[in-house]
Formats: structure tokens, C-alpha cells, sequence
């Protein structure tokens, strides 16, 4: 599926999703973050992928929010924003938090800049390779606005509360290594979109509804009580044990792989 402003190929089970607005620095404006919701969506419904690999076209992931659009669509932007229960996402924080709540490994493949916005959608995803020469930035001080996209719900499992202050405080742009220094990317690379196929090719090798488990247990335990913990855990691992998937990691391990190829039995 190819939309204006986001791009999908499917190759081997893995999703490639491009924020394709180049001649903006793929800027956010309304329509981007309606096309990211879409997107997600889409790939929910989709139980053949098996991972996600997200990045930017033209060797940039995003600038950011595109204020200067925005600020033209007074509509647009309450529209972002709204939402009928505060505790719920709204548009904004839809297109960050949405990759944690897809049942897949998902990867941003961080090149160029990564700005403000930019760095809440990488923040969703699971983890974040970056190439050498990419930049960060928590911006939204910068502009007189807080970061509302849901990124803080990661931000504050990468670091400790007052680096995340500093970040945010400051709207310093990193380098990967900075970046790195922080936990705010997971690994720096020459080559980010090799490595991330790489990562990807390593999950694809284990059974998909125990990478649902998994993640689901782990977003949803790892500030929770041990005994939910220890409640998610056993409610998880009964599931698999009596779901079609239950040998499908051993049988990937053969010399046939892809004869064990399954799709997702369960939605997590």
C-alpha cells in the first residue's frame, strides 16, 4: 500500500513503513499524523507481519511537528489534540504510542534529523538504530510546548528522571553518540537499515505469538507490582502453551525454516 505521505512494503513478513514527506524533512503536519495512524492500524489487522521497521525517506526521519502548518489550521490542531477521556491517546500521541501496542517487534531506523516529534514516533518503537551522523532532539521547549506525544511513557523507562529533565528542559540536539550515551537509541551503525533487517531476520526466527507475549508482558509490567507481573507472566505462558504456536519456535530452528512459517494465532 502506498499513501502521499507514508509508504508500505512488505518483504518477508516485515513491514517497511517510510515517513515520505522529503521536501519537508518529513515535517508532521495534520495529514502525516493521520497517515502514521492509518498505517498502524493497517499493520494491526495484518497478522502475516511479523516485525516493523520504520524510517524516514530521503536520509531524515522527521523534523518534527510542522508548526508553521499547524498554526494555519486552528481546526486541524484541536482535532490532534482531542480526545473524549483524558487517560485515552489522542491523534498526537496515537502515532508514538501505537507501536507499542502493535503485537510485533518495531524498529526506527534513526538517519539525519530527528527532532521534537520526530523522536516521540522513534520513542514508540521497541528499539532504535542510528547511523553515525543522525541528530536528536526532545525540541517542544524550543516552540513554547511540552512533549504530549506519548513519548515520555518510554522516556521514562530509557533514563533517569533528571537526564530526562535536562532533555527536555534544554532542547539540546545530540549526536547518536550523545544519543547513545543517554539510552535514548539503542545502538549507533554505519549501516542502521542493514542492522535493523538483521534484528529483524533474528525475531522472524522465533515464534511470533511468544514476541506478542513477551512484549505485552514486559510494556505492561515493567513499572507494574510484582504480583501483576507475576500474574501477566502465568496468564501468558498458559496461552502459549495451548495455542497453535507452541512448537513453532523449536521447528525455526531447524535446517527448514521457513517450512514453519505461522501467522499470529493470537491478538495480545
Amino acid at each position: 500500500m502506498t499513501t502521499e505521505l507514508v509508504t508500505l512494503e512488505i518483504k518477508q513478513q516485515i513491514a517497511y513503513v517510510c515517513l515520505n514527506r522529503p521536501d519537508k524533512m518529513n515535517a508532521l503536519n495534520f495529514d502525516m499524523f493521520v497517515a502514521i495512524d492509518k498505517m498502524i492500524k493497517k499493520i494491526a489487522k495484518n497478522r502475516s507481519i511479523n516485525a516493523v521497521i520504520v524510517y524516514g525517506a530521503e536520509g531524515n526521519f522527521s523534523s518534527g511537528l510542522d508548526v508553521k502548518s499547524l498554526s494555519k489550521q486552528p481546526s486541524k490542531a484541536v482535532s490532534l489534540l482531542f480526545k473524549f477521556l483524558p487517560g485515552n491517546a489522542n491523534l498526537a500521541q496515537r502515532v508514538s504510542i501505537g507501536w507499542q501496542r502493535l503485537p510485533v517487534p518495531v524498529i526506527a531506523v534513526l538517519q539525519g534529523c530527528c527532532f521534537g516529534g520526530g523522536v516521540q514516533i522513534a520513542l514508540g518503537a521497541d528499539m532504535r538504530i542510528a547511523e553515525p551522523s543522525a541528530k536528536l532532539s526532545i525540541m517542544e521547549a524550543k516552540w513554547g510546548l511540552v512533549p504530549d506525544m506519548a513519548g515520555l511513557a518510554s522516556l521514562r523507562q530509557l533514563m533517569s528522571k533528571d537526564k530526562a529533565l535536562q532533555l527536555t528542559y534544554s532542547a539540546q540536539i545530540l549526536t547518536a553518540e550523545q544519543a547513545l550515551n543517554y539510552g535514548l537509541v539503542s545502538e549507533v551503525c554505519d549501516t542502521p537499515m542493514a542492522r535493523a533487517e538483521q534484528l529483524a531476520a533474528q525475531f522472524l526466527q522465533t515464534s511470533p505469538d511468544a514476541i506478542a507475549a513477551i512484549k505485552h508482558s514486559i510494556n505492561r509490567s515493567w513499572s507494574a507490582s510484582i504480583r501483576q507481573l507475576l500474574s501477566r507472566e502465568s496468564l501468558s505462558q498458559v496461552a502459549l502453551l495451548v495455542g497453535k504456536n507452541c512448537k513453532i519456535a523449536a521447528i525455526r530452528q531447524t535446517s527448514k525454516p521457513d517450512k514453519a512459517y505461522i501467522a499470529r494465532q493470537r491478538w495480545w
